[in-house]
């Protein structure tokens, strides 16, 4: 007998393999419905290493529920270049409280480009927050994948355990070493 809420999709993807799994205890983040607000009624935020004396620029656009982002990462010297869409979860200031959740489901389309997805807790105070790479095949078309909050991982930080009770974005990161394009559309991101 099949248990509906133990259906597992799996999906491959180059080397990296991804599970999705049909669950109901899910709350969507961003929908895309709204120019400028999440589904929580909080103002997006768009960030570049232009901040930290990078050349990055980028544009986003949004239709029929899918935002589009694109452009050209320039990377400050000795740095890697990067372009951030930050999705608040809460008031700023505030925490949210996702222990009840086991990471994060993206539902997106990947041009060209590398991309991260991170959850940022307010107990990090030194911008290195829990991250994992998002591994999708450059395809142009649309997948949905799941990233449990315990495969995001500190960079240059000594590893802890992320705590989902202080969480207060999300962000989705176009990166590169080198100059380089990214092009990417975001249909859905919520937690599982």
């Amino acid at each position: 007998m099949i248990n509906m809420k133990k259906l597992m999709l799996t999906l491959s993807f180059t080397a990296a393999t991804t599970v999705v799994m049909a669950q109901e205890n899910t709350l969507m983040i961003d929908g895309f419905d709204h120019q400028k607000q999440t589904n929580k009624g909080i103002e997006r935020v768009f960030i570049t290493d232009a901040a930290a004396g990078g050349g990055t620029h980028a544009k986003s656009s949004i239709k029929d529920g899918v935002i589009h982002l694109k452009g050209d990462i320039l990377p400050p010297r000795g740095q890697p270049g990067w372009s951030s869409l930050v999705l608040p979860l809460s008031a700023m200031g505030q925490a949210y409280d996702a222990s009840e959740f086991d990471g994060v489901r993206l539902t997106l389309k990947i041009s060209k480009g590398s991309f991260s997805i991170s959850a940022n807790s307010s107990e990090v105070t030194n911008f290195d927050y829990h991250a994992a790479p998002i591994m999708v095949k450059a395809d142009d078309k649309f997948h949905t994948i799941d990233i449990p909050f315990e495969s995001m991982k500190r960079a240059w930080s000594q590893q802890t355990t992320l705590n989902k009770k202080t969480l207060n974005s999300l962000s989705i990161v176009a990166y590169g070493l080198q100059k380089s394009s990214f092009d990417f559309e975001v249909d859905a991101v919520s937690f599982y």
